[in-house]
């Protein structure tokens, strides 16, 4: 018997339709949502100058670090706690968010938990970033992002309003720039609290520096592609208890910052340091030294290791300098058996130098005072301000347009 193929209806209607010309329509699929961390940074990607990207309220998981190379462009949240971009899953890159663009804006949002340094503005000018929070939430850790908060080699930045938390190396970092202002924020639980390092004027002022093994640094190094740090103005701030052990990785230099340390200038010219509050940093509340105090070498014949003219006057002082921590002054507290007095100058200068106007108080300054003689004996050191009360010129205020304000 011969077998007969059965067609079925359907097979039959496709057929006619297939020989009409018609065929079957696929079937519609749907095309998958982006996330918000591919939506982000494909915004970054296309952003056009003026654009304003929003980020809004809520905890937005990031595994890949952002970067933005548009110039024009501000990135606003729903404040500093509300819109939180988390790197705790971060699989790659170093950044949370890296920028190289002029005319940035950043506001009203958080990075946290970064692998490396949370917001890097690179190569930038004018730059605001305003009301901002980076923070790595596991507390201070030697596994922690570098940096915080943190231009390089940029020009005219304002920073204001902003929190920087749990850094290993500086919450606060402006370093290589000049044009800046670091206004009305508070850095909390870093090495470095607010670091300005081998820039040129510079206002840091209204801050609080609480907590780090470090208050305020104003640094000049060698071996950097921009030196000749100068005209810092440091004032009006609360520079208090910044005692917090040293937890910088091995082989960064902010890892010989003492625990206890209120503000050390290092290496700068014209710096005037006023009007602060500085109470109960264990080790010292200020210090000034030479790169060289201790036996350190240079070998960048381009560096000037010394700090001169440096400006300390009208700053309240309570308590501080109860647990010595820098090498030399443990050396010298062994000795003296006395606390560290609030200013403290390491006594180094440079070969040939005058001496004088190095280190001005004031004419009437009351603060404590110790100069180490360059530390190489603990037992000659003097306390006598006199040759020091001395003034020097004001600075002026620092003073640009700061983008985005109205």
């Amino acid at each position: 018997m011969k077998t007969i193929n059965t067609i079925t209806i359907s097979s039959i209607i496709a057929l006619f339709l297939v020989s009409c010309g018609e065929s079957e329509q696929p079937a519609q699929v749907a095309t998958p949502e982006l996330s918000f961390e591919e939506s982000f940074q494909t915004q970054l990607i296309q952003a056009q100058q003026g654009d304003v990207i929003e980020v809004p309220a809520g905890t937005h998981n990031f595994s890949r670090s952002l970067s933005l190379t548009v110039p024009g462009v501000t990135i606003r949240g729903a404040g500093m706690n509300e819109s939180i971009l988390s790197f705790v899953n971060q699989v790659q890159g170093a950044e949370g968010l890296l920028v190289t663009a002029d005319d940035f804006v950043i506001e009203d949002l958080a990075i946290e938990d970064t692998v490396g340094d949370a917001l890097k503005i690179n190569e930038s000018t004018n730059v605001t970033i305003r009301r901002v929070r980076t923070e790595w939430t596991n507390g201070p850790d030697s596994e922690n992002g570098a940096y915080g908060i943190y231009p390089v080699q940029s020009r005219n930045i304002l920073i204001e309003g902003s929190v920087a938390i749990g850094a290993a190396d500086a919450g606060i970092y402006v370093g290589q720039s000049s044009q800046i202002v670091v206004r009305n924020s508070r850095a909390e639980y870093n090495v470095a609290g607010i670091e300005i390092e081998n820039s040129t004027y510079a206002d840091v002022y209204d801050n609080v520096a609480t907590n780090n093994t470090g208050g305020v640094l104003v640094f000049d190094l060698p071996n950097l592609e921009v030196q000749g740090g100068q005209a810092t103005r440091v004032f009006n701030n609360q520079i208090y208890r910044n005692n917090t052990e040293n937890f910088a990785p091995e082989g960064a230099i902010v890892g010989n910052v003492p625990p206890g340390t209120g503000l050390l200038v290092l290496a700068n010219d014209n710096i005037e340091v006023f009007e602060n509050e500085f109470w109960d940093n264990g080790n010292v509340n200020i210090m000034v030294y030479s790169f060289t105090l201790g036996g350190r070498t240079v070998n960048d014949p381009n560096y000037d290791p010394f700090p001169e003219q440096i400006y300390i006057h009208d700053n309240e002082f309570r308590g501080g300098g109860t647990a010595p921590r820098h090498r030399l002054l443990m050396a010298w507290h062994e000795v003296a058996q006395v606390n560290t007095p609030n200013i403290v100058w390491g006594g180094l200068v440079k070969e040939g130098s005058d001496s004088s106007n190095i280190i001005c108080l004031g004419l009437d300054s009351d603060a404590s005072f110790l100069n180490l003689k360059g530390g190489h004996d603990p037992a000659d050191v003097s306390y006598d301000p006199a040759p020091h009360r001395c003034t020097l010129p004001r600075l002026s205020p620092v003073e640009f347009d700061f983008p985005g304000d109205d």
